[in-house]
Parts: C-alpha cells; sequence; structure tokens
C-alpha cells in the first residue's frame, strides 16, 4: 500500500532533474558526486556545463587534472573531482565493473545509485533522505525498483524533511507509523551558550579559495591569516590537490 502510493505520487510531483532523464552510467555517477552536500539548484548548471565539456568517462579520464579541479570550483570538496576522475580512469580501462565498489572512490550508496538508475539494478541507495523517510514511516521494501528508490529520495527532498515534517501533505502519511508525531528538535539559537563557527571561519572555506585561485591563474587570496593559509595549503598538497614547486604552488597536471 506504501509503495503504491508513494510511486503514485512521485509520478505526478516528481521534479524534472536532467540526470532523471538518462540512463547513462557516467552521468549518473556525476550528478550523484556532485549533489554529495551541494543543492540541486547549483548542481544542475554545473553538471550540464560538465557534460558537455566531457561527456564520456574516457573524456574526463584524458582531461588534466588542473582543469577538471578548475571546472569543480565552487561545488566544494573537491577530493570528489579526483576521486570521480581517478573513477573515470578505471572505467575507460576496464569498463564498468559488475561491482561499482571497486572503483576509486564510490561507496555503497553511490554504487547503489548508479547500479539501480542506470543498470536498472534491484538496489535502494540509502542516502539520508531515505534513512530518515524508512526510519519514520516504518516501510521495508519487499523490492526495491529505480523508480522506488527516487521516490524515497523526494519524499525526503520534499516533504518529509530533516527540519520540517509536512504530513498533511505526505502522500504515505495513512500508512505512517509516526504520521503527526514527528519531533522536530529545536534550532540553536543566539545566546543559548553554543558557539557556532561560520563557514568562512573554516579550513574547508579557506582551502576553497586556494584552490580557485590557483584555478584561476592568480595569486594565493588576500586577507586570510598566514597560519590559516599554511594549514590549508599543506593539507591539499597531502590530498593531491595543490604541488608545491621550485615556481611556487600549482594546480596538480
Amino acid at each position: 500500500m506504501l509503495a503504491e502510493a508513494l510511486l503514485e505520487w512521485y509520478g505526478r510531483e516528481a521534479r524534472d532533474l536532467p540526470w532523471r532523464r538518462t540512463r547513462d552510467p557516467y552521468a549518473i555517477l556525476v550528478s550523484e558526486v556532485m549533489l554529495q552536500q551541494t543543492q540541486v539548484a547549483r548542481v544542475v548548471p554545473r553538471w550540464e556545463a560538465w557534460l558537455e565539456r566531457w561527456p564520456t568517462p574516457e573524456a574526463l579520464a584524458a582531461a588534466p587534472i588542473a582543469e577538471v579541479l578548475g571546472a569543480w570550483v565552487g561545488l566544494g570538496y573537491n577530493r570528489r573531482a579526483l576521486r570521480l576522475r581517478e573513477a573515470c580512469v578505471a572505467v575507460a580501462d576496464g569498463g564498468w565493473p559488475e561491482d561499482l565498489r571497486t572503483l576509486p572512490g564510490i561507496g555503497p550508496y553511490t554504487a547503489a545509485a548508479v547500479g539501480a538508475f542506470a543498470f536498472g539494478r534491484d538496489e535502494l541507495p540509502v542516502d539520508t533522505n531515505v534513512r530518515r523517510v524508512l526510519e519514520r514511516t516504518g516501510f521495508v521494501p519487499s523490492a526495491t525498483p529505480p523508480e522506488l528508490g527516487q521516490a524515497l529520495m523526494e519524499l525526503g527532498a520534499m516533504v518529509c524533511r530533516a527540519r520540517e515534517a509536512a504530513c498533511s501533505a505526505c502522500p504515505v502519511a495513512s500508512s505512517c507509523a509516526s504520521a503527526g508525531a514527528v519531533v522536530i528538535a529545536p534550532r540553536g539559537r543566539a545566546g543559548d551558550g553554543v558557539r557556532r563557527e561560520r563557514f568562512e571561519d573554516s579550513n574547508r572555506w579557506v582551502r576553497g579559495r586556494v584552490v580557485e585561485a590557483l584555478a584561476a591563474g592568480g595569486e594565493l587570496p588576500e586577507g586570510i591569516e598566514l597560519e590559516r593559509l599554511e594549514r590549508a595549503i599543506e593539507g591539499l598538497i597531502r590530498d593531491g590537490l595543490v604541488r608545491r614547486g621550485t615556481d611556487g604552488l600549482s594546480l596538480p597536471m
């Protein structure tokens, strides 16, 4: 009952996202990697530009690392771009393996997503949205066709959200174990004694500015304390995202 109601709702309400219109495993892999901790609205134009520039895994595998990192600027977590390229090198050399987890940087969720959405496998990709929906509803799927995985993701992203459970708009509320009883923990507020770091104060922000500056061929970003800058640079060098040569810092080739 729950699965049927969910699939009917998904057929009516699903967002028209470009990676849902393809079964190309490479295009789906790119979307899954880009969507990790990045909002859908930001990913759509970047995904389209990426596929236009590198339409196949072979094309990405042959691309210079510096160009790949430059094209990734603004999506965050630049290591994802390296892992994506490494996976495409493996695919270009040996094709798509049966066990997608053997590709560099591909974990259980991404392997299940590509397996289901590209290859039609009976696998359920469990991301944070899907996990939340399953926990709240108590739903245990007996079968997991690709459309069901997409529907669970959509429900978690648009209705059964972490900070807002819109039970009155939920297509499966009548079968949900938590309908009308979801408890949302209050957000922390200023003055509650908990110090929250701004993104601009994080090491991740500095790392992103360094990669962005080097990708643009310019000087290192100004206005950042030297200690923070050096810490970020050393981390980038360790991760293979930046190299230090006799002529200074640069992105790897």
